[in-house]
C-alpha cells in the first residue's frame, strides 16, 4: 500500500470512526462507511490539509469511495 493510501485511510478511520478493516478501496463513504455530505466535505478538506493539494468542487464530487480519493490525491500530488 503506498503512503498516500495509508494517509488517506488514516484519516477515514479518524474522521468517520470507523473500523480499518472497513475502510476498503471499494467502500462508499456514504453506503459503506456512514458518512454524511458534511462528513464527506470535511473529509475532502482534511486531504488538502494533509497532503497540500487543492480539489476543486467539480472533481470532490466524482469522490465517493476510498479508492476515489486515493487516486484523486495521488493524481494531484
Amino acid at each position: 500500500m503506498s503512503e498516500v493510501a495509508e494517509k488517506v485511510k488514516a484519516i477515514i478511520v479518524d474522521k468517520l470512526g470507523v473500523d480499518e478493516a472497513d475502510v476498503v478501496d471499494t467502500a462508499s463513504f456514504t453506503n459503506d462507511l456512514g458518512a454524511d455530505s458534511l462528513d464527506t466535505v470535511e473529509l475532502i478538506m482534511e486531504f488538502e490539509k494533509e497532503f497540500g493539494v487543492s480539489i476543486p468542487d467539480e472533481e470532490a464530487q466524482k469522490i465517493s469511495t476510498v479508492g476515489d480519493a486515493i487516486a484523486h490525491v495521488e493524481a494531484l500530488k
